[in-house]
């Protein structure tokens, strides 16, 4: 759950601290007071590419920090990520923006953006504006039925994409087998020149590393050489150096007749650190004699990374990949000169792989199909509580290829008429009616999903009346199980809101500010008078949003 949004020099928004709970949580605002910026800074978190158009006119930075509470599950699933919790609950996410940077951090350590992303998709899911139109395009419905049954096809679908990758490799294996003569004729001779070329070479792993380090040693043997002398001269054999300096001091300490412990302490300091000076001393002298410049050792490190660089250009940016990439052409070597027999046995791994990958796709087919009947059933249910009187709709699966994915073509079809056949979702549904099966879908996937909190942008665009009602009333029955954030310009859907936050933006000293207020009962009454299109101020237009809100009450209680 989401409990704390800090937002600080991002665009409009000077600094704002939203603390948020449990339930639906709406934030309503005239046009262009910063509703969308909130959930930007929340996208910037998220893992959204960052802009430095973003950060504030006369500031330096933005900042977004995100304060999460989490449940065993999610805490154990980011402990696997290496990410460690503040107190076992308490996950703190952090987003810098600089002019020339961006930093990302969760609970104090730093971390990239792939990490960030995969972390926060078990915190939050955010429903964009336009979200709704990737329902408009089939290739996007088989993942939103394979999210919907992950926890039953998980485990079977990455086997499914394993053994596809598999397959796939044997299959260009066998199709380098198959080159024509010609063909097959001057890619072994290439090969076996690369082949020649690196093993003359005789390169060992890491040996790049310790070249470069040995050089580097090398180039500045007489410069460090210098250094350490002088520093020797200091120590031990200078005209004035420390070593004799402390000799004179124990002898003076050693002068002293008087027994007391104070004096014994300090002796024994004294012989300490004489002893420490005359370590270092040595160990000065010693590194010093491995620093003998020798042009001829150079010279011979100077050609060897020189020819260590120009395999690197060819064939991998480390010693490691060079040697992987001959492993790779001796193989291709080996398959070509013992072509019928090596033939047979790809073929043989070819057909076994493609079994393997069969059987499996057709399991995950079956899984996925078991899966869609409860998930059209759901979101039935859950389209006629968003006012859909007569709607029917299926997922329709065809057959394709062997894919990374499987062998099931889905598709959404839906008719929200009687008497109409089924037909592609996006060739039936409006934008209102996009928004509300989205909102359908996602509430469905939500019983099956981990994410405690969901936020929606704007779900009531292209919605009023009784069909605005139903919506507001599904995600208050969906904010009884998630946390659900909520940006509205409908009455309606406000007025079902656990805590009500309004958006506002303000001119002072010539600047403009975004700023958010928790809105109390009579605060928010006001703002469901104003987005009611009335006189926030009229008692016409209060009566009614006192009216509307009292409805909501009646329904939430």
């Amino acid at each position: 759950m989401l409990v704390n949004l800090h937002v600080k020099n991002l665009a409009l928004i000077e600094e704002v601290d939203v603390d948020f709970d449990e339930g639906l949580v709406v934030l309503t605002g005239e046009t262009g007071a910063g509703k969308s910026l909130v959930i930007g800074s929340v996208n910037l978190a998220l893992g959204e590419k960052a802009s430095k158009d973003l950060i504030r006119t006369g500031t330096d930075y933005s900042l977004v920090e995100l304060t999460f509470k989490v449940g065993e599950s999610v805490a154990n699933t980011l402990k696997d990520m290496d990410i460690y919790m503040e107190n076992d609950s308490e996950v703190v996410v952090t987003r810098k923006i600089s002019k020339d940077r961006s930093v990302a951090k969760i609970n104090g350590e730093t971390v990239n953006l792939k990490t960030l992303k995969a972390a926060m998709s078990l915190l939050v899911d955010i429903y964009g504006q336009h979200e709704h139109q990737t329902l408009l395009y089939k290739k996007n419905h088989l993942n939103f039925l394979d999210d919907f049954a992950k926890s039953d096809i998980g485990d079977l679908k990455e086997k499914v994409s394993d053994e596809y990758k598999n397959y796939k490799k044997l299959l260009t294996a066998l199709e380098e087998m198959q080159m024509d003569n010609a063909t097959q004729s001057k890619e072994l001779e290439f090969a076996k020149f690369e082949i020649n070329e690196i093993e003359s070479a005789n390169l060992t792993e890491g040996e790049d590393e310790t070249l470069e380090a040995d050089f580097k040693k090398m180039n500045n043997s007489q410069s460090t050489s210098q250094s350490l002398s002088e520093a020797y001269e200091c120590l031990t054999a200078g005209e004035v150096n420390v070593s004799s300096a402390l000799s004179k001091a124990i002898d003076a300490v050693n002068s002293i007749s008087i027994e007391d412990e104070a004096i014994e302490n300090i002796k024994k300091s004294l012989y300490d650190v004489d002893s420490l000076i005359s370590q270092t001393s040595g160990d000065i002298s010693e590194y010093n004699k491995t620093l003998e410049y020798d042009p001829a050792r150079v010279k011979e490190v100077e050609d060897r990374l020189d020819t260590i660089n120009t395999l690197k250009l060819k064939y991998g940016q480390t010693t490691e990949l060079i040697l992987d990439y001959l492993k790779d052409r001796q193989d291709f070597v080996s398959r070509i000169e013992n072509y019928e027999e090596e033939l047979e046995k790809l073929n043989a791994n070819l057909q076994k792989a493609k079994s393997s990958l069969e059987k499996l796709s057709k399991d995950l087919s079956s899984k996925r199909k078991k899966s869609a009947k409860d998930f059209e059933k759901k979101v039935v249910k859950a389209l006629e509580d968003l006012n859909f009187l007569s709607v029917e709709f299926k997922v329709d699966f065809k057959t394709k290829d062997l894919s990374e994915d499987g062998i099931d073509d889905v598709e959404f079809m839906l008719s929200t008429n009687p008497g109409e056949p089924l037909k592609p979702l996006g060739d039936v549904a409006s934008g209102g009616e996009l928004s509300r099966i989205m909102l359908a879908i996602k509430s469905v996937m939500a019983d099956a999903d981990e994410v405690d909190t969901l936020i929606f942008d704007e779900i009531d665009a292209g919605i009023s009346g009784k069909t605005a009602t139903a919506v507001g009333e599904k995600l208050d029955l969906l904010a009884r199980k998630n946390q659900v954030i909520c940006i509205s310009h409908l009455s309606q859907i406000a007025s079902m809101a656990d805590r009500h936050y309004l958006i506002s933006k303000s001119v002072r000293d010539d600047k403009t500010f975004s700023e958010v207020e928790l809105l109390d009962r009579d605060a928010s009454v006001k703002e469901l008078a104003r987005l009611s299109g009335g006189l926030e101020d009229s008692d016409l237009a209060i009566k009614h949003a006192e009216e509307l809100k009292k409805e909501a009450e009646n329904k939430k209680s």
